[in-house]
């Protein structure tokens, strides 16, 4: 088992606590199988509310899925307590945003999606349905007067 951290970084602009929101947010990654290193082309997800049991009775994982290559029957699961915020002082700086548990599996892309959600950083405004498939968002505070955004979205994986 394994344990690696999606680190998000971002230039954001008058805007705080960027965040995913709800345990239906959908992590979209690319999963490589550690066994034989075939990647499925497609986009997968895990999200908080899957739970599927692993064999053997010893606990449950986000997915379970078998390599159509190798047939090594894998799992990856959401370390639930290791969902962290973005914050402005974290700006241009890479910051663990997630941790997987990964048995046979070892997310290799990330592609963020709908569900995120961030407040105003002086005005505390609430932006509860923010877009980074573009890897930009912006939008205009009304109570602050002022434009918002979050730009250049890239990512990276580490080992924990």
């Amino acid at each position: 088992m394994v344990k690696i951290g999606l680190q998000f970084k971002a230039t954001l602009e008058n805007v705080t606590n960027v965040r995913p929101v709800g345990e239906d947010f959908r992590w979209f990654l690319k999963l490589k199988c550690a066994n034989c290193g075939e990647i499925p082309e497609k986009w997968q997800y895990v999200n908080l509310m899957d739970s599927v049991p692993l064999k053997g009775g010893r606990g449950s994982a986000s997915m379970v899925q078998k390599c159509k290559l190798c047939a090594m029957e894998n799992s990856i699961d959401i370390m639930r307590d290791t969902i962290t915020p973005y914050n402005a002082e974290d700006s241009e700086r890479f910051k663990t945003m997630v941790q997987f548990e990964c048995r046979g599996l070892e997310p290799v892309d990330f592609q963020p999606q709908a569900g995120f959600a961030a407040e105003g950083a002086e005005s505390g405004t609430k932006f509860p349905e923010i877009t980074l498939l573009e890897k930009d968002w912006t939008e205009y505070d009304e109570k602050a007067s002022e434009s918002v955004g979050i730009y250049e979205v890239t990512h990276q994986f580490v080992k924990c």
